[in-house]
């Protein structure tokens, strides 16, 4: 058993018998990943890019279950037709194309994402999407994804929260932080980590694999 599953499951224990993690010493850490900008898409916009019958090809598991890495890089184009090349796309496939980027991001292309949970694209940015075979523009689609924090129903309970609750997250370190608004998201498919873009990282000079505090409930 690796080192974070004997970790939650302790935490799981102490928290069945009443002990808070606060008070267990874990203090209410939480590893980070970094999210830099991405693309996801459906089956038929890869068919559009890419060419009919493509399928996705994996090239790293994320940390979240059942997530990965595809080989596959596109190019996004704002309005303005300035562009951000070799963007990676991820995968499995989903229900509706969606493009999370920075708010750095943003100014190069020149669009206005609104910030959202990711799968909330009603009324978001438009933007377009170029592959080797095609051309998608979507009408709405891009965002900026919230902070948020990832866990398993367990680590729910352990740590007093449940979905849709949001929080309020200590970065410690040379460039201490505190992000507020960071949404909790519980499934019995995610496994606990805060994910934030590259400017939030950068601005708080966090890396993958760094650790952050839950300091209190919003």
């Amino acid at each position: 058993m690796d080192t974070e599953s004997l970790t939650r499951m302790i935490i799981q224990a102490l928290s069945e018998q009443g002990v808070s993690v606060e008070r267990a010493g874990g203090k209410g850490l939480v590893p980070v990943g970094v999210s830099n900008r991405h693309i996801h898409l459906t089956q038929a916009d890869v068919e559009t890019l890419f060419g009919a019958g493509y399928q996705l090809t994996p090239l790293k598991d994320l940390s979240q279950p059942g997530q990965y890495a595809c080989k596959e890089t596109l190019t996004l184009v704002g309005p303005s037709m300035r562009a951000i090349e070799r963007v990676r796309v991820l995968g499995p496939v989903r229900r509706a194309t969606q493009v999370e980027i920075s708010r750095t991001d943003s100014f190069v292309l020149k669009v206005k994402p609104p910030v959202r949970e990711s799968g909330d694209v009603k009324g978001s940015a438009p933007i377009t999407i170029v592959g080797p075979k095609g051309i998608v523009s979507v009408q709405e689609g891009c965002i900026i994804a919230n902070r948020h924090i990832h866990m398993s129903p367990a680590d729910g309970a352990a740590y007093g929260l449940k979905d849709g609750d949001y929080v309020v997250v200590e970065a410690e370190g040379e460039r201490r932080t505190r992000f507020y608004d960071v949404q909790i998201r519980v499934s019995d498919q995610f496994v606990l980590e805060m994910h934030v873009d590259t400017d939030d990282a950068n601005a708080a000079g966090l890396g993958n694999g760094a650790q952050v505090r839950i300091v209190q409930e919003k």
